[in-house]
């Protein structure tokens, strides 16, 4: 197993700084792309949980962009050799919410780069902090697990099944993850990478059964499902992505509450297999 950490030790502790007006334009095209149509938005309201990855967006030039849509790495990004890209888990605690129409601020930091031996290959782990301020004060806290990994195998078509009966006080979701959704989210997230949008690319290139889902937006959709059930704020909320999903048939998310406001949470694929696993804590009553 090689030791990336050697060849890229210059990258951990690397930061970058990110300023954002936080515009209400992306917040109303993300309550549009979600079909949020209850929640009001104008300058001064509280930006919903993980709402904030609609802000902040890397500005790569065109002439800067790989192959594959995502920007050439070496920059604040350590430049990972592997070609394959995945936003494959996170965590993140809120401290106050942030406010539309004000001024924030973004301070990153990469915390580790390491590799191991997968059953589909080497993969390469990056490992980044987010800091989110506005006034001067802490607002959110995230880190985020970024995975790099060689080609594999091709992925086979998911089988459709019927889902189990779902039991009492489960909050649930079918979404259909067709291809405007899909470019709508990669619109509001200036993501590129071409396995959301481009079919061939993605089957042919990267061996995938269909268009693939942004990580992002089905934890954007755990988020949503418990925003709109929960009726009290998020204290922190936490997810691990599985396995992937596509537009080629509709997934489901779950929620269901335990104990002082911890809540689990999972997002279905059509033959049952959970394909993101989240769980969250509600700020007291």
């Amino acid at each position: 197993m090689t030791d990336v950490t050697a060849d890229y030790g210059a990258w951990i502790g690397r930061r970058e700084v990110t300023d954002d007006e936080l515009a209400l334009a992306p917040a109303l095209a993300a309550a549009a792309t979600l079909d949020d149509t209850a929640t009001h938005f104008e300058r001064g309201s509280a930006l919903p949980p993980l709402w904030h990855w609609f802000y902040f967006l890397p500005r790569a030039a065109q002439a800067q962009l790989d192959v594959d849509g995502h920007p050439r790495r070496g920059g604040f990004m350590p430049p990972v050799p592997y070609p394959r890209r995945m936003f494959a888990g996170g965590r993140t605690r809120y401290h106050r919410p942030l406010l539309i129409g004000q001024p924030a601020r973004r301070e990153a930091l990469i915390r580790d780069v390491r590799e191991k031996s997968g059953r589909s290959g080497s993969l390469a782990f990056v490992s980044v902090s987010y800091n989110f301020y506005q006034d001067g004060e802490l607002c959110i806290e995230e880190e985020q697990d970024i995975v790099y990994r060689e080609p594999g195998p091709a992925v086979a078509r998911p089988q459709v099944i019927a889902w189990t009966p779902l039991g009492e006080g489960t909050w649930s979701r079918i979404v259909t993850p067709d291809p405007k959704l899909l470019f709508r989210f990669s619109a509001l997230t200036f993501n590129a990478h071409r396995i959301h949008y481009d079919r061939p690319y993605a089957t042919e290139e990267e061996g995938y059964p269909g268009l693939v889902v942004h990580g992002p937006l089905t934890a954007v959709l755990l988020m949503e499902l418990l925003r709109t059930h929960a009726g009290r704020p998020v204290r922190s909320f936490s997810f691990r992505g599985l396995a992937p999903l596509f537009d080629l048939a509709p997934f489901r998310v779950l929620c269901t509450g335990g104990k002082d406001g911890q809540m689990s949470l999972v997002a279905q694929a059509p033959d049952g297999v959970a394909a993101m696993s989240a769980s969250a804590e509600l700020v007291p009553a």
